[in-house]
């Protein structure tokens, strides 16, 4: 766990050994994943479509399929990751084929009227990977799929990957495929404050944007958002004793 150092699991604690397309490890000092076979391929896919399935049958309303953050989708697509030699390596093309094999089976199952989206890379960050280029690409292919959006995120193909420090630094990238592929479009990344985020939105930057840390700093972040933006949120009854028209302190808030 990432409170108790983020190192991987050794062979007494527990370990699974890994998949991956190829048997390259995240660093020298992690365990080197087995290279998939074909029936693992086509087991992936089989699981794929049948998580689909049961989301669609328990009623969510809306999957995201995660091809970002160094997860298996991120790894196929990424040259770093990727060095097969059969259809599924080599060429963007050829990189593309598992994701997108993926993605057609799901689109198939999941409900035409319920949104369908993924979670994209637009930069691996390193020499070699993946770039803004490669994500409109793939975005394209997804949408001719039949996905609804894309969100683009960045980063963690490999650990000494590093991610510009700058706020909202995803936001250009995302800005260049919402504009190249017209998809809609959701960017993350150090969106931190409300009027941060409002500007992406109102500059046509993207069409909405994620919070992760932000919220696990402020769990009530879109209620003063709301405040900060002159909106109204409805607030369960136990906390309208601190909505603004109730309680002056909210006013004060820094």
């Amino acid at each position: 766990m990432p409170w108790q150092g983020g190192k991987p699991l050794g062979p007494g604690e527990g370990a699974w050994q890994t998949l991956a397309p190829s048997a390259v490890p995240l660093d020298p000092t992690w365990p080197t994943p087995n290279a998939m076979s074909k029936d693992d391929i086509a087991r992936l896919k089989a699981d794929f479509t049948a998580t689909a399935k049961r989301a669609a049958r328990l009623g969510l309303d809306l999957i995201e399929l995660h091809a970002a953050h160094g997860y298996l989708l991120h790894e196929f697509l990424s040259p770093l990751a990727n060095q097969r030699t059969d259809e599924y390596g080599g060429s963007l093309e050829n990189r593309m084929r598992l994701p997108l094999e993926i993605a057609t089976a799901v689109r198939a199952v999941w409900p035409s009227g319920k949104p369908l989206g993924a979670r994209i890379t637009g930069s691996d960050w390193l020499d070699g990977g993946l770039t803004p280029a490669d994500a409109i690409a793939f975005t394209k292919a997804l949408k001719e799929v039949g996905f609804d959006y894309v969100d683009v995120s960045s980063g963690g193909i490999a650990a000494e990957a590093r991610n510009p420090p700058g706020p909202g630094y995803n936001v250009p990238i995302a800005e260049e495929v919402k504009r190249a592929t017209g998809i809609a479009t959701r960017t993350v990344g150090l969106i931190v404050a409300p009027k941060q985020a409002e500007a992406i939105i109102a500059e046509g930057k993207a069409d909405m944007v994620a919070l992760a840390r932000a919220v696990l700093d402020n769990p009530h972040w879109g209620w003063h958002a709301a405040q900060s933006l002159g909106a109204e949120v409805k607030l369960p009854p136990q906390y309208l004793r601190a909505a603004p028209k109730l309680w002056p302190g909210a006013a004060m808030r820094a």
